[in-house]
């Protein structure tokens, strides 16, 4: 949640900042704020309630000079969003200005003991704590200010990403991490800093990923330092950052969540590229070349993932179980951390996150490592968290995704597990030539049937527009299409804000048949697979109750396009990777029905793009 941006060189910080948080507000936007020092030495803090254009209206004709500054745009944790538990934070005498990612679990014992030595709180924040906290040891002692942070982080409890100014001190900013990420951009005399590297890219391609208890001392006119809370000074990893800028605009799209759901063909092209080689029939994974040996002697694969992860994650179950002949658990990462799991050195732990930073599914990995476990992370952003602790991995290779709602991301995983089945299934021997080589043929073909798919956007933009008035939607599908119907739910009510729920289609019975009436529409992946015939029975017990079905079928079907009150046509593909394809009609569905209710697609009310807390 929340987002970074810092910068210290010789520009005009505040385009900078603004830009930054423009590119991150998908991780927070209920506020934001700068804090400056100007060439007077003044240590400006602006703050306003709601997105970063109204930040930029509320500094209309102030003082926003100055070549070193932090920025903040939030996603409240502790205290409602308002200007005045927006970041920065002032310390009590303003000589300090803290922004803050991440949640002091600690603060309320933190700030009463502050609040005994007499200092008194502007806002509702654990951030405000901390910075009370820095300042009141730094004055106490007479320390410098990176002292005085080490010192405040050995008494704080939780998670971190902070950047600190002191306007004594002009030319310097503190940046440290715990749980939380940090990237700082090493440019010509100059240091950028961000929650990711998105605000980074445009100014310079060198980057240092700070790990878990860096401090960053960004000083004017000097290298990069980097120690750790003990002040011990650390060699951190200069690494080059490939991003193309374009992604991270939305190219003539209304939203980038359309623009992301058009991306999916290129998307699956570059994941699949090198990979999956159709000439040859062959399907390479550079992490199954080097661990063949602990994969394929794997008793068990257990899938920790959060969200959309989880649904891809349930995907690649039923395609690991069914090719490769491993049994499969898939976890819910934060429930999976809390309940004491039994995990052995026999098992494989496959983490799945598109930000690579999700709390939940990182602490897993941790538990599961500290456990003995062989992790595999499959993840989206390079040089994040979980691909650094896992032992191999692969990445998605779809590019940033900058709506809140995942899409291209959610493809882009259950790719990867396609291919990672592929290639164990056929160093286990588990399948049968002319198996692997249909589904190899037929995964390459994938990006040019989405294609097709896409040509429906204005069918489903068209039909949406009949839906708006439910209160409540139920998705249905079976076996691999079963998680396709979580999905598709969870998209309505991400952006819609209607009620919504998935359900295996037999399950209906058990239940939520109960709800069915003619104000129900009810969502049914139904394409020509084996459980067709069992669909089609779902599909009139439902008419039998008036309800509206819209189903999704395979091109051709004259069956279930009889019943059904709307018909979507799918390109027709084998089992096992209809997801791919049946998962897009949904997200334009979601799409188009939050447009016609006026919601922001892109950012979701109460929702975050990357979940770093708890």
């Amino acid at each position: 949640m929340c987002g970074i941006v810092g910068y210290i060189g010789k520009r005009e910080v505040f385009p900078i900042l603004i830009k930054g948080l423009r590119r991150l507000e998908y991780r927070g936007y209920d506020s934001a704020g700068v804090a400056l020092i100007n060439s007077d030495g003044c240590l400006n803090v602006y703050k306003a309630k709601g997105k970063v254009d109204d930040l930029v209206s509320s500094c209309s004709g102030k003082d926003v000079s100055g070549t070193v500054g932090i920025a903040h745009t939030r996603w409240a944790t502790h205290g409602e969003p308002s200007a005045v538990n927006a970041h920065p934070h002032y310390s009590r005498s303003k000589n300090l200005a803290i922004i803050h990612n991440g949640i002091i679990e600690n603060y309320a014992d933190l700030k009463a003991k502050l609040m005994g030595k007499g200092i008194v709180f502007r806002s509702d924040t654990d951030t405000e704590v901390l910075v009370q906290l820095v300042e009141y040891i730094q004055e106490r002692k007479n320390l410098d200010l990176l002292t005085a942070v080490q010192l405040a982080l050995h008494e704080v409890i939780g998670a971190y990403a902070i950047a600190v100014l002191d306007k004594r001190n002009p030319n310097q900013i503190i940046a440290a991490r715990k749980q939380s990420p940090l990237v700082v951009g090493i440019g010509n005399d100059e240091f950028f800093l961000g929650s990711d590297a998105t605000p980074i890219v445009e100014y310079t391609d060198k980057v240092v990923y700070l790990e878990d208890g860096n401090i960053a001392v960004l000083r004017l006119g000097e290298e990069l330092e980097v120690v750790n809370i003990l002040n011990r000074k650390l060699n951190p990893e200069i690494q080059t950052v490939d991003i193309n800028l374009g992604q991270l605009e939305k190219g003539g799209y209304p939203h980038f969540m359309l623009k992301e759901i058009f991306e999916q063909p290129d998307c699956l092209t570059n994941c699949m590229r090198g990979r999956v080689n159709v000439d040859t029939d062959n399907v390479v994974l550079s992490a199954v070349i080097d661990y063949k040996q602990q994969l394929l002697s794997a008793k068990r694969f257990i899938i920790v993932a959060c969200g959309t992860s989880w649904h891809a994650g349930l995907i690649g179950k039923q395609m690991i179980e069914s090719l490769c002949r491993i049994p499969v658990e898939v976890e819910y990462a934060s429930e999976f951390r809390y309940r004491n799991p039994v995990i052995s050195e026999d098992d494989v732990v496959i983490a799945l996150s598109q930000s690579g930073e999700t709390a939940d599914t990182l602490a897993a990995v941790n538990l599961a490592k500290v456990n003995g476990a062989f992790i595999y992370g499959i993840c989206n952003a390079i040089g994040s968290s979980i691909p650094r602790v896992t032992h191999t991995g692969s990445y998605i290779h779809v590019g940033p995704e900058i709506g809140v709602a995942s899409t291209k991301a959610f493809t882009g995983q259950v790719t990867v597990l396609t291919m990672l089945s592929l290639a164990l299934a056929k160093e286990k021997g588990t399948i049968s030539t002319a198996d692997y080589l249909h589904i190899v043929e037929e995964l390459h073909k994938i990006p040019e049937k989405m294609k097709e798919v896409l040509k429906l956007n204005n069918r489903i933009s068209d039909l949406s527009r009949t839906f708006t008035y439910a209160r409540n939607f139920l998705y249905l599908g079976r076996g691999y299409n079963y998680p396709v119907a979580l999905e598709g739910a969870l998209k309505l009510k991400e952006i819609s804000y209607i009620h919504a729920e998935g359900y295996p289609a037999a399950e209906m019975k058990h239940g939520p048949i109960a709800l069915i009436d003619s104000d129900m529409p009810v969502v049914v992946i139904a394409t020509h697979n084996g459980m067709y015939e069992k669909v089609l029975s779902n599909i009139q017990e439902v008419k039998a109750r008036k309800g509206k079905v819209i189903a999704l079928v395979t091109k051709g079907d004259d069956t279930i396009s009889r019943i059904a009150d709307e018909v979507i046509e799918l390109p027709d593909t084998i089992e096992c990777l209809e997801p791919l394809l049946a998962t897009i009609p949904l997200q334009m569905l979601a799409y188009h029905v939050a447009i016609c209710k006026g919601k922001d697609v892109d950012q979701p009310r109460n929702l975050a793009k990357s979940v770093t807390v708890e």
